[in-house]
Parts: structure tokens; C-alpha cells; sequence
């Protein structure tokens, strides 16, 4: 008998400008169990998020219109029962302190330096989410 995946129920929404990017992604975190719902902008992101509940946030800082940090400020604004505590991951290009610390600040848990590797990124949601039920 198989053992269950790490990422089985989980919901998860990525948002990434990059097609390669976002299919990457979701082809990672739905070989590991996942539900994923890949999106192009923080605009259509904003427009998914109430109505889908996300256990998790991923999302590239480097968008055209809308960056990653703009997107979550807008996000902790929202009511805790519209997806307003999202737990998030910053996966971005972007990879020192500065811009770690920046990720942090606008409210993401967890700052992940492109490119990840497939078992380090279901690692990551996987710990966040576990660490968020407790």
C-alpha cells in the first residue's frame, strides 16, 4: 500500500506571469496530491481568491501591473474569511536579503529562491501548512 502524498486535500493557488513557470509548479504540487489553480496576475488572483479558500498561496514578486508584494498587501487587507491569512509563499528570482526581508514584511511566511527543486518545494508547503495547524 502506498503512502499517502504530503499534499493530498491541499488547495493551493499559484500566481506566476511565467506559463513555464506556473506549469512547473502545478505539474510538481499535483504529482504530490494537490489541487491547483494557476493564475497569470495578482488581478486575477484577487478575482479567485474568496471563492476558492486557498491552504496556500504561491507567488512570483516580479509581475507585470501588480508585483507579488502589492498582491499580498492587498490580501492581508481582506476579512480572515475571504482568504485574508492565506499562508504564503514569495517564489521569486529575487534571491538576498534584501529582497527576503521585503517578502517577509508584506506578509509571506516563506521567501524560495527560483529555480526550487521538486521535493524542496512539496517539502516547503508541506511544513507551512503543517506548521499553520498548530
Amino acid at each position: 500500500m502506498e503512502p499517502p502524498l504530503a499534499l493530498t486535500g491541499l488547495n493551493i493557488l499559484v500566481v506566476d506571469d511565467d506559463e513555464d513557470s506556473r506549469f512547473y509548479i502545478t505539474t510538481v504540487l499535483e504529482a504530490d496530491g494537490a489541487s491547483v489553480m494557476a493564475v497569470a496576475s495578482a488581478a486575477a488572483a484577487l478575482q479567485v481568491l474568496a471563492q476558492l479558500h486557498p491552504d496556500i498561496l504561491i507567488c512570483d514578486i516580479a509581475m507585470p501591473s501588480e508585483d507579488g508584494y502589492t498582491l499580498m498587501g492587498k490580501i492581508r487587507a481582506l476579512k480572515p474569511d475571504i482568504s485574508g491569512e492565506v499562508p504564503a509563499i514569495a517564489l521569486t528570482a529575487y534571491d538576498d536579503r534584501e529582497y527576503r526581508n521585503r517578502a517577509l514584511e508584506a506578509g509571506f511566511q516563506i521567501h524560495v529562491a527560483k529555480p526550487v527543486d521538486p521535493g524542496e518545494l512539496v517539502a516547503i508547503v508541506a511544513n507551512l501548512v503543517n506548521s499553520c495547524k498548530k
